[in-house]
């Protein structure tokens, strides 16, 4: 107890050395603050699009579906309900005739009208995944032993690796 009454003691002799605490005045009035500063932020956010791109950055692949998230990302958002999209050259020209079906499927997932248009801006897309190759199954053991039965008449051990390379990639690719 005498702790307690010495830091009361000096808290009332000199309060600039005490923290701040939850009951203290000081304290509630800093978090009156902030409140009142997200308050006023959000509407000037939301009406600049920034929480809308955000939001669709996030969910790009769920909005578009996978195979348009790979070949588009959207870009910026402009205050009159314009997307700028980067898309792959190869697709632009299909991308500009189903634009209204993207804006169709952004719209419904905000759940009211965000996207009035698109911009189309061809290039690189900054998120550019790297080529997949075929997908390999592994070789059922009967499998790999007839491969080997095969390339056992080969003399040369490097062609022989290479052509066992090329036939697991063959017959592994097969479905």
């Amino acid at each position: 107890m005498d702790r307690k009454n010495r830091q009361r003691d000096a808290a009332k002799s000199n309060p600039s050395l005490t923290a701040p605490t939850p009951e203290s005045e000081r304290y509630r009035r800093l978090l009156a603050v902030g409140v009142a500063a997200s308050k006023l932020a959000a509407p000037i956010v939301a009406k600049r699009g920034g929480g809308i791109l955000v939001r669709l950055k996030a969910e790009w692949a769920a909005i578009v579906g996978p195979d348009w998230a790979a070949l588009t990302w959207p870009k910026a958002l402009g205050r009159d309900g314009v997307l700028k999209l980067h898309s792959a050259s190869s697709t632009a020209l299909e991308l500009q005739h189903r634009a209204p079906l993207l804006i169709e499927r952004i719209n419904l997932f905000f759940g009211r009208p965000v996207i009035a248009r698109l911009a189309l801006v061809q290039g690189p897309l900054p998120l550019a995944s790297p080529p997949r190759g075929p997908f390999l199954r592994p070789l059922a053991p009967s499998e790999g032993k007839a491969l080997d039965e095969r390339l056992s008449e080969v003399d040369d051990p490097e062609l022989r690796a290479a052509l066992a390379r090329l036939g697991r990639a063959v017959v592994g690719a097969e479905h």
